[in-house]
């Protein structure tokens, strides 16, 4: 499974648009027919967000929520430059800090 895909600037009716392959609906199918948004936030990069449609009521103000804070850490660690890439050493000391904790059943 890929995380990046290349897409192309295409004329869609009056309008203009971007093609997505193949491999990313058949990789990602929760996005097929989803609507999403664009945020331009620098002169050369932009955010595509797809949001998938929710089924679960229940779960959706979570997901919303969810969604909300993980849109504003993106943007500011973009906007900021801090993102780095999750190591195998981030991952271990992870496990080591949750290492015998047990969650409570609700």
């Amino acid at each position: 499974m890929s995380n990046s895909y290349n897409i192309r600037s295409t004329k869609i009716g009056n309008s203009a648009g971007f093609r997505l392959p193949a491999d990313f609906y058949r990789e990602h199918p929760q996005f097929a027919n989803a609507d999403g948004l664009i945020e331009v936030i620098s002169p050369d990069t932009a955010i595509v967000r797809i949001v998938p449609q929710l089924h679960d009521d229940e779960d959706a103000e979570d997901s919303l929520l969810m969604r909300l804070f993980l849109d504003f850490a993106t943007t500011e660690a973009l906007k900021n430059n801090t993102l780095q890439p999750y190591t195998t050493e981030m991952s271990k000391a992870a496990h080591q800090l949750i290492e015998g904790v047990q969650l409570e059943d609700e």
